[in-house]
């Protein structure tokens, strides 16, 4: 195999393992859900997402205890390795959130719901006007990696919190998407790449 041909092939490889933010129809749906209580599917409620974490879920808790506090089905692809995976709850809800699982921790978890606000009150829809007007210690809104006209605002942790909050805005100029997380995993663009 000639030095180029290789080059090509190991681009290629790398390539295949990087993948874009899941989109909301791509999100971990269909997979085999994660071992539960057996409990019913819960609830999004809109005063569940915080600086510190969701609903009952603590950012930087083990794999294992965010299953137990969840009140709920999760469903998603483990990864045994400690890699990188999401987990969801239960059902076709389009308001619920995925929660990221790196190195066997929680560390974030991504919405695409106007139903439930990020914390400070932001919501999918709002354009950046009115999101710099909610968190007037964001960052200065950076180029979207991947969509053409795209932004990202990122805004610091707040009310003594541990995460940050990443809101991505589409080339109309809203908000088509937010998460919280703990550096460095809120901010792939990748999601789990």
């Amino acid at each position: 195999m000639n030095r180029i041909a290789l080059l090509l092939l190991i681009l290629a490889g790398l390539l295949g393992g990087c993948e874009r933010p899941p989109a909301p129809d791509t999100l971990p749906r269909a997979a085999e859900p994660a071992p539960s209580s057996g409990a019913a599917p819960a609830k999004v409620a809109s005063g569940d997402a915080s600086w510190q974490g969701y609903g009952p879920l603590q950012l930087g808790i083990g794999a294992e205890q965010l299953r137990t506090l969840w009140p709920g089905e999760l469903q998603g692809d483990v990864v045994a390795d400690g890699g990188c995976y999401y987990l969801s709850p239960a059902g076709e809800d389009d308001a619920r959130p995925f929660f990221m699982i790196e190195g066997n921790r929680f560390v974030r978890y991504d919405l695409r719901s106007s139903a439930a606000p990020a914390p400070g009150g932001g919501t999918v829809g709002m354009d950046l006007g009115q999101l710099q007007a909610l968190y007037p210690d964001a960052d200065i809104p950076q180029p979207h990696k991947y969509v053409a006209g795209g932004k990202v605002l990122r805004v610091p942790a707040a009310e003594g919190g541990t995460g940050v909050l990443v809101i991505e805005l589409g080339a109309d100029g809203k908000a088509s998407a937010w998460r919280v997380g703990l550096p460095p995993q809120v901010d792939y663009v990748e999601g789990c790449g």
